[in-house]
């Protein structure tokens, strides 16, 4: 019913080592269509290196940025593969500014954010029988190798009905895939009242109506019978 399905490959960004910092040199690279980042490492200097704009705009957009790993080849000899962990952008232009890198190492656990997506809502039994779909969780933090993060997880719920959830153990993950949250926590439920229930539910008003009747019909006997014990006006 569920699975999380793994990266296919990494992205690649071109990148050249740099020695100026401060604002002249990163309007400096601007003109030249790059920007600053800074490539942390573990017990490590950090490498301060610039990038092309259009290349780190692309894999942005491409989505999932801070959650997958990119491999960076610095100066055309050394490739480093790296996870993006902060970003700046312009106030104005919203622009990407600067980036910061963490270096990924051979036996590294990552924490990293991984999406859910949710499939067969047009068959699901659910929302057919009058249901909605409750998403508790858009996103789910794991534990995983670097070549093990998954691109997003993947639900399916045409067999749900209305009453039923989705936990985390009902999740097939990869290998060395760990929730970073222990608890069978819930991803979704479909929420809701059968049809069948709304059917049998007595009409609004049914009950105070029926009730009325034997008291309006009690209430106009009354006046009769007063009426029958009045004694006749004499002629």
């Amino acid at each position: 019913m569920t699975e999380a399905k793994k990266t296919k490959d990494n992205s690649l960004l071109v990148a050249t080592s740099r020695d100026s910092h401060g604002k002249g040199s990163a309007r400096s690279l601007r003109r030249e269509g790059k920007i600053p980042a800074i490539l942390y490492g573990k017990g490590q200097q950090p490498i301060s290196i610039a990038l092309y704009l259009k290349e780190v705009t692309m894999a942005y957009t491409a989505g999932r940025f801070r959650s997958k790993l990119i491999s960076i080849k610095i100066d055309d000899k050394t490739t480093v593969k790296a996870l993006p962990k902060d970003l700046q952008f312009n106030p104005v232009t919203d622009v990407i500014e600067h980036v910061d890198f963490i270096k990924v190492e051979a036996g590294t656990q990552l924490r990293v954010m991984v999406p859910v997506k949710f499939s067969g809502q047009e068959k699901a039994m659910g929302l057919k029988r009058g249901g909605v779909l409750n998403i508790v969780r858009h996103e789910i933090e794991f534990f995983c190798a670097p070549d093990s993060i998954p691109t997003h997880l993947d639900i399916n719920i045409q067999a749900l009905d209305i009453g039923s959830s989705v936990h985390i153990k009902d999740v097939d993950l990869p290998k060395g895939v760990t929730p970073a949250i222990k608890r069978n926590f819930t991803i979704a439920t479909i929420a809701g009242r059968r049809k069948d229930e709304e059917e049998a539910k007595p009409a609004e008003g049914a009950a105070p109506a029926a009730a009325a009747a034997p008291a309006a019909a009690k209430g106009a006997a009354a006046p009769a019978a007063a009426a029958a014990k009045a004694p006749a006006a004499k002629k």
